[in-house]
């Protein structure tokens, strides 16, 4: 996947649409849906591709998954929202040439009837198709964990991206949630959602650093949230991920989070150069981006934290 081009006209008609018509941007989810979308189903999928062409030689995977769950039911209409901002940035200034974005939904493979969503890698505007069909459940368990290692291992064992296969340089992944994952991967949850079979449950920490092999990942707590700001939640996630941990002031500025964290790791700019860019398109983000950002900034590139987080520090 990946083909064609993002259109900014063509997202803003397809509004427009809508609007007209009185339809939501997930008439999916808000048709009465009570199942996973056929085109976001796991179950029996080989790996979502992120791969280059003629059109895009230099294909870089970006994945967003996001919880559905309680308080972050939100965050996929906000993503949805604010599409242009994130291409914008990534492509108008320059900072990677052939973004290929995936979006992902989690949920609780204990209770919800969709566990795990998973879109594919596109450089157009069926990224923002794939948000229409998200089924916002809205479930969880209530017990402050969600299946994350559950998204984690699919991405992890179920993804195969140009970006890292041909010229090894890893992919994004973002994370934004406010809950714990669960302590291992549960291999009777795997055979149900993704369909693999599995001769033991694998540890949480162990799934982790396959994924960061391939990825560099952040996990994003954002402001609103109904765990923002818990210490038990921070600490188990900077555990498994170093540092690779944002605290977000405000859900909003998520799009321009993720865009200047890409920018930042791609060399293309520095922080400063980053939040001049947020002025210069007429952003409100600047403030929270930057907090959240001067954290990463401050970070020592050499000792990554905890056995799970990657080894190559690129802000």
């Amino acid at each position: 996947m990946g083909s064609g081009i993002w259109s900014t006209d063509v997202y803003a008609a397809a509004a427009s649409y809508r609007a007209a018509k009185g339809a939501s941007a997930f008439s999916y989810s808000d048709s009465g849906a009570r199942t996973v979308h056929d085109d976001l189903d796991p179950y029996g999928v080989a790996a979502r591709e992120s791969r280059d062409s003629d059109e895009h030689p230099d294909s870089l995977a970006i994945a967003v998954l996001f919880d559905v769950t309680g308080s972050m039911g939100g965050v996929p209409r906000t993503l949805q929202t604010k599409l242009p901002d994130l291409l914008g940035l990534l492509l108008r200034k320059g900072y990677t040439s052939d973004p290929q974005i995936l979006f992902g939904a989690v949920g609780d493979a204990t209770c919800d009837r969709a566990p795990l969503q998973i879109g594919q890698f596109e450089s157009d505007n069926r990224m923002d198709e794939d948000l229409g069909r998200f089924l916002l459940e809205g479930g969880g368990g209530g017990q402050k964990t969600e299946s994350y290692e559950l998204a984690m291992y699919f991405m992890a064992r179920h993804t195969s991206i140009d970006c890292f296969e041909k010229r090894g340089r890893r992919g994004y992944l973002f994370i934004i949630g406010d809950e714990l994952p669960y302590p291992k991967v549960n291999r009777r949850q795997v055979r149900q959602v993704i369909g693999d079979s599995l001769r033991r449950d694998i540890p949480t920490k162990e799934i982790v650093a396959e994924l960061t092999r391939i990825y560099d990942v952040y996990y994003i707590l954002p402001a609103g949230a109904s765990y923002a700001g818990d210490g038990q939640v921070l600490a188990a996630w900077r555990d498994l991920l170093g540092q690779n941990v944002l605290e977000l002031d405000d859900l909003d500025a998520v799009c321009e989070t993720i865009a200047l964290t890409v920018g930042l790791g791609e060399d293309a700019i520095d922080l400063d150069e980053g939040l001049d860019d947020l002025d210069a398109m007429g952003s409100s983000a600047g403030k929270a981006v930057g907090r959240a950002l001067a954290r990463l900034d401050r970070r020592t590139p050499a000792v990554p934290e905890g056995p799970g987080a990657s080894g190559v520090i690129r802000l």
